[in-house]
């Protein structure tokens, strides 16, 4: 189906969990409210310039390589030279488990403040931006951090570093910020509120603990968030923002001398507070019965959920929790999973963990979506959970979540990138070292391990249950307490370290000089990137298309985009848990999604491991049994999602748009349906339907084959020549011609009770191809508009009224067809819609009004330019546009020439290319969300 509504990735900062209820407003904040909630926090000590102290080595391991400064900054330096970027996360050790009373959300709001910058560094996300990076900053339990990735150079080495050093101690926190800034948290506030499993969870957390912070949420009561006092704030970042609690990651393509120097000169001279934080002491009793929660709300699915109290992540049995969790919960071989989902009593189930610094809990929860069925599910799981020590743990259990888990370590380990940011966790735990304490612990586990923790912690006077009932006789779990971190990671030295890759340069010319383009067999166009990487780490995506707009016409659309999954559940040889085992055993990640015209395989794995992975995918895709007990499994699956997704504001808000502005018949292999249609075909579709479309239409013919990363080009073409080659389809493909409605506008609310977040989408459609002469002013003029952090309307409706979370606009157009347009969307409160709405619209009048200055044009080009260079250096990224460019024919030459024409575009090509294609009244404008509360003052 061809969707001409793009909708981008959420341009938003921060982060946090889900938060309470309260709508109670928050009065005018008086004189004496103004002073600090912690009278007794010490101020930090005054700061006395300190010269620059030289970085001391502590340690090296697995290529991670530790200083300290005098004063008590820990530096980690990971050089990558396989990297065309480098990141810099810093880490402070404080997060909502530091946070005193009325302090709730202190440490995510500070988050939200450090994005302000500092006098020096003003709107650090445009900052960032305007150099072509990305950056984040997220709050949790035990850290805060923020994290820039950039295009490696030493400028921007130093530049970033700067930054982190000023905001250090010289972040502006100022009223006016505060109250811009109180709206945008409120608003992400509101969107967590919107998932009934992940508010469900926040009341079990909230029931379980009693006293630990562990129970609130990171992002806090909204009471606390709105009636912060500025000295309070400026408090808390004092205490917590110094050297001696704070973590330094580098990692990527730098000069380790280069970043140690300028590490010593921009932080080195910052002092090192007279203050000393003291540990957090609070612990958690041993809980003394049963305790239950229920949740009443709006929703379309029924969730159960139960958690026990287990242990912190430096606990020696903490890999045995997980793994006893595992044994209950993988798909398919879980106890919980057999018991739940093939019977089909839920929809979906799950369990999980957190490594965190003080003790945590074992959380397990269920969608079902017969509520006649929600006592029974909830009583298999006490059972099956508070029954696992005295039943039979299989050992090929163990060993089956052991090799998972290790893959997905020995994987990420391969990213220097996402350890970068991973790090923070494992620092946050008391040493950075836990990521291979953790890891050789992992290793030891045995059956009898988990049986232990498991009769230790899994038993009904330790429970918490909720739902979207004490004991008779006290039966309770052990006290844990906090590990010394020392003796957890006592003796660590570290394992091989692995293969570093080769030096590449993300560049147009040089992809294009490496990557290898020829025609196979089976109609498949190849463009194969070969290069070293770290690990020797490889990433493959294949695509198959079949059919034409005739034999496509009414075909059931749960069934070709159910084929993929169905696929995916067993071959003539192996069953779907043999094809777990498998791909765990060559450490692959296999996909494998579908469409009515066609679909796509994706492997990610190890260069020795990748012809074997691409022998088991075409097994996969040549050899389906179609098992039907797995048909109805997938069904429950995809039918709890439809249900959870026709609540939610952002799926309703751009599926309404799609709706509007393409006018394809039912029937027709285009046409877009609503989620009501997409429910009903999914209980429709039948195993048989599956297995004839499979018949008709799959096959090769037409395809594109992409690989980058560590492999052998020559010896994978042959491969994929033997294993799809003779695989035809016998439905030859012909692509699915699309056109430009010229839709008139319109103006539609969905009214969705009970949501604390509306989405305002806006689009309108143009008859216009990629290739055409105004293009390139197309895309420029939307970038400009709203297509970063220093965009009209992302400081508008964020920065200067605090309207909404996230805003954006966005241009486009086809390859092949004139269909082109324009879209939009902000994140907002319900009463906040009508003056979002406003300054939306406000600011595509002032674009067609011809207001775009030359500055704004030359930011404009340089931040879209240097965007998509910093892509360049992500192999996802690199990978779907070597897939693209052979579909559609063509190289990066083509990029290359769209890079020129854009470099061309003129302020008076901006102003005519506004004022001919952007029409206001043929906006089609669709809000979702509670209509009553759009009202609310």
């Amino acid at each position: 189906m061809t969707l001409r509504v793009l909708v981008p990735a959420l341009l938003v900062v921060g982060c946090g969990s889900a938060k309470p209820e309260t709508t109670v407003p928050a009065p005018p904040v008086t004189q004496s409210e103004a002073a600090p909630v912690v009278a007794a926090a010490e101020p930090a000590a005054a700061a006395k310039p300190a010269p620059a102290s030289k970085a001391k080595k502590v340690r090296t391991v697995e290529g991670i390589t530790e200083y300290r400064l005098d004063n008590g900054l820990q530096v980690l330096l990971f050089p990558d030279p396989t990297q065309s970027t480098l990141t810099v996360n810093i880490t402070y050790l404080v997060g909502s488990r530091h946070e005193g009373y009325g302090e709730t959300g202190m440490a995510h709001l500070l988050e939200h403040m450090m994005f302000k910058g500092s006098p020096r560094h003003r709107n650090v996300l445009k900052l960032v931006g305007e150099k072509g990076g990305q950056l984040n900053g997220t709050t949790w339990f035990d850290r805060t951090n923020y994290y820039e990735t950039l295009p490696s150079s030493p400028e921007n080495l130093e530049w970033t570093l700067d930054l982190e050093a000023d905001r250090m101690r010289n972040a502006s926190i100022s009223p006016d910020d505060l109250k811009t800034e109180f709206s945008v948290v409120r608003n992400e506030f509101e969107m967590g509120e919107n998932n009934p499993q992940s508010i469900l969870s926040e009341r079990i957390m909230s029931t379980a603990f009693l006293w630990h912070n562990y129970g609130k949420s990171t992002i806090g009561s909204r009471a606390d968030i709105e009636r912060v006092p500025v000295p309070a704030l400026r408090a808390f970042y004092d205490r917590y923002y110094q050297p001696d609690n704070a973590v330094l990651v580098v990692s990527g393509k730098f000069d380790d001398a280069f970043a140690l120097d300028k590490i010593e000169k921009l932080f080195g001279t910052i002092a090192r507070p007279e203050r000393k934080l003291a540990p957090t002491y609070t612990v958690e009793p041993v809980q003394d019965g049963e305790r239950t929660v229920t949740l009443r709300r709006n929703g379309d699915v029924n969730v159960v959920g139960l958690a026990y109290h287990t242990v912190a992540g430096t606990s020696d049995d903490y890999p045995a929790v997980e793994a006893a969790i595992d044994v209950l919960t993988r798909e398919p071989s879980g106890i919980l999973y057999k018991k739940l989902i093939e019977t089909k009593l839920a929809a979906s189930m799950y369990g999980n963990s957190m490594a965190t610094h003080d003790p945590f809990v074992a959380e397990f929860g269920a969608q079902i979506r017969d509520a006649k069925n929600v006592d029974k599910v909830e009583q298999i799981m006490r059972t099956s959970i508070e029954g696992l020590a005295a039943g039979k743990i299989d050992d090929k259990a163990i060993e089956r979540w052991r090799v998972a888990t290790l893959k997905d370590i020995e994987l990420s380990m391969a990213d220097s990138q996402d350890i970068a940011v991973e790090l923070s966790e494992y620092a946050a735990l008391g040493d950075w070292r836990t990521i291979f304490a953790y890891r050789n612990r992992v290793a030891k586990v045995t059956a009898a391990d988990v049986q232990r923790v498991a009769k230790a912690y899994f038993k009904a006077s330790n429970r918490t249950a909720g739902r979207f009932i004490p004991t008779k006789e006290s039966d309770r779990a052990p006290l844990t307490e906090t590990p010394n971190v020392e003796d957890y990671v006592k003796g660590i030295e570290g394992g091989e370290v692995k293969e570093q890759g080769e030096v590449f340069a993300a560049t147009l010319d040089n992809i294009e000089s490496r990557t290898v383009r020829k025609d196979l067999k089976g109609g498949i166009k190849a463009a194969l990137l070969a290069k070293k990487t770290r690990g020797g780490k490889v990433s493959l995506a294949l695509a198959f298309h079949w059919g034409d707009e005739k034999t496509l016409q009414n075909k059931n659309s749960a069934a070709t985009s159910l084929l993929g999954s169905m696929l995916a559940r067993g071959t003539t040889k192996k069953s779907y848990q043999d094809l777990q085992d498998a791909e765990d055993a060559l450490k692959a990640h296999i996909w494998i999604s579908s469409s009515t015209d066609g679909l796509t395989l994706h492997i990610e794995t190890l260069r020795d491991k990748l012809p074997a992975a691409l022998d088991l995918a075409a097994e996969i895709l040549t050899q389906p049994s179609f098992p039907a007990k797995e048909l109805e499994i997938v069904r429950q699956e995809q039918l709890a999602s439809l249900e959870e997704r026709q609540q939610d504001p952002m799926t309703i808000a751009f599926t309404t748009l799609q709706a509007l502005t393409s006018k394809w018949p039912k029937g027709d292999p285009r046409h877009v349906d609503s989620i009501p249609d997409q429910i009903a075909a999914m209980k429709k579709v039948s195993i048989g339907e599956i297995k004839q479309f499979y018949k008709d239409f799959a096959g090769a013919g037409h395809g594109e084959l992409a690989v980058v990363g560590d492999h052998d080009p020559a010896a994978i073409s042959a491969q994929v020549e033997k294993l799809f080659g003779t695989w035809q389809t016998k439905k030859p493909y012909t692509r699915l011609p699309d056109k430009a409605w010229g839709v008139a506008g319109a103006t539609k609310s969905v009214d969705l009770k009970d949501k604390e977040m509306t989405t305002l989408a806006i689009s309108h459609d143009i008859a216009m191809k990629d290739t055409d002469a105004d293009y390139p002013a197309w895309v420029l003029l939307a970038h400009i508009l709203g297509g970063d952090g220093g965009s009209r309307t992302w400081m508008r409706l964020r920065e200067k009224e605090g309207l909404s979370y996230g805003v954006a606009t966005w241009a486009y157009a086809d390859a092949f067809d004139a269909v082109g347009g324009f879209g939009g969307y902000a994140i907002v409160a319900p009463q906040n819609l009508a003056k979002a709405k406003a300054s939306l619209l406000d600011e595509v009048g002032r674009m067609i009004s011809g207001t775009v200055t030359a500055d704004e044009l030359k930011r404009g080009k340089d931040t879209w330019i240097k965007d998509q260079d910093t892509s360049l250096s992500n192999d996802s990224y690199v990978l779907q546009s070597l897939s693209t460019q052979a579909y559609r024919g063509r190289t990066t030459q083509f990029t290359k020439d769209f890079r020129a024409k854009l470099q061309a575009v003129t302020v008076e090509d901006i102003a005519r290319v506004a004022k001919k294609y952007l029409d206001p009244k043929r906006l089609v404008i669709v809000d979702a969300g509670d209509v009553s509360k759009q009202k609310a003052k």
